[in-house]
């Protein structure tokens, strides 16, 4: 299994290679690799808005640029301002040559170090490449680049519903998740595998890209086995994290999957109330459709039919829970509509969402569909349910 990255110098040194291609990161973005001084980064720059962001090789985490132009000279402002102050900030001062750019790197202070650029360039990812690095590698190149290096460190072993586990962390950023060992056939573990080290690596960028938000972050990772037999996987992922924004908040994102085909499922996966074929809508899933139209359905149907009839069958189900709290108002549709799941041994445990001042009304023991009720609506994949 995979569980490193290569040097970002062999990726530099294959920069003039006859099969790399060009880093384009899209919406009119361009990555570039090179030095700060004597330090190597990684710059992606807007070229539309002068927008762009940087970071040290060593280090890995964001700059933020800001960019006008005075004449040909492209002059790039480093950090942000916070309300209310007015200090000076180190500006990058470029001047465009044939695939890159070359100029200075100025502090407030006066101390001047030579910057140069040139278009990123990247060879193709091999065979055995996580189907989640190969996406990053085709989607966004800038996010690829800062993955290079980092290694993950073996954890514990462990037995879980009778399936051998070992878990992996990345150290740098405490992130943490594990592979299923024993339990599966070969062929079920390497596809469950890909997606459990992929969701590993997906929260190592999400660790940065809350620290680029300003302000004192940080980004603490809980994982939870939750439930695993022959047929489907479901592992909770919870984050509590302050990324900038007015208020610390966490969440609770379960990783719920099909253990024959390792696909990631979706509700409408498992369960549906609605008429024709059931949709599936994941905004996680690289390879699910998120295109506007399929969220426009996706939205349309959780409002009008899944969450009235959740809250129907919920009410029967729990009378007494649904109508006890008048703060929470279980019994209106709003929280059903966009919820967490995740399998359990009696039924599938449903998750509330309430905004963050409400945040506690979320936490219920109670809120469970038996899997008798769900077998009565299946969804659009056929599985075994407990």
């Amino acid at each position: 299994m995979f569980k490193g990255l290569f040097g970002l110098t062999g990726v530099v040194a294959l920069a003039c290679s006859t099969f790399s291609t060009v880093l384009w990161a899209g919406n009119g973005e361009r990555v570039y690799t090179g030095t700060l001084g004597k330090m190597p980064i990684v710059l992606e720059l807007n070229v539309n808005s002068g927008e762009g962001r940087y970071f040290y090789q060593k280090y890995r985490k964001d700059l933020v640029l800001s960019g006008t132009k005075e004449g040909e000279t492209l002059v790039l402002v480093e950090g942000n301002q916070r309300y209310g102050e007015d200090t000076a900030l180190p500006q990058i001062r470029l001047q465009d040559k044939p695939n890159g750019w070359s100029g200075e790197w100025t502090s407030p202070q006066g101390k001047v170090l030579k910057v140069e650029l040139q278009q990123a360039n990247l060879p193709p990812v091999s065979a055995d490449t996580l189907p989640y690095l190969a996406a990053l590698h085709e989607n966004s190149p800038y996010e690829y680049l800062r993955l290079q290096g980092m290694t993950l460190k073996q954890g514990k072993t462990e037995t879980f519903n009778g399936y051998s586990l070992q878990w992996w962390s990345e150290p740098q950023t405490k992130t943490t998740l594990f592979e299923v060992v024993s339990g599966y056939t070969a062929e079920e573990r390497q596809r469950i595998n890909q997606q459990l080290m992929g969701r590993l690596w997906l929260e190592v960028v999400g660790y940065y890209g809350c620290l680029a938000g300003g302000g004192v972050n940080f980004y603490h990772q809980t994982i939870k086995p939750l439930l695993m037999t022959p047929s489907v996987i479901s592992v909770n992922i919870g984050t509590e994290y302050s990324c900038g924004g007015a208020y610390p908040d966490q969440n609770d994102v379960p990783l719920n999957l099909d253990a024959k085909t390792g696909k990631p499922l979706v509700l409408e996966d498992v369960l549906w109330v609605g008429e024709g074929k059931p949709l599936h809508y994941d905004e996680l899933d690289g390879e699910s459709d998120q295109s506007p139209d399929t969220f426009t359905a996706f939205s349309a149907y959780r409002s009008n039919e899944f969450a009235p009839w959740l809250v129907d069958q919920l009410s029967k189900l729990y009378p007494d829970q649904m109508t006890s709290d008048e703060d929470c108002a279980y019994s209106d549709v709003e929280p059903w509509r966009f919820l967490s799941w995740h399998f359990a041994e009696n039924g599938i445990k449903l998750e509330p969402s309430f905004p963050h001042v409400a945040a506690s009304c979320g936490y219920v023991e109670w809120s469970v569909l038996p899997y008798n009720l769900i077998k009565q609506h299946p969804g659009g994949v056929a599985l075994q349910l407990p």
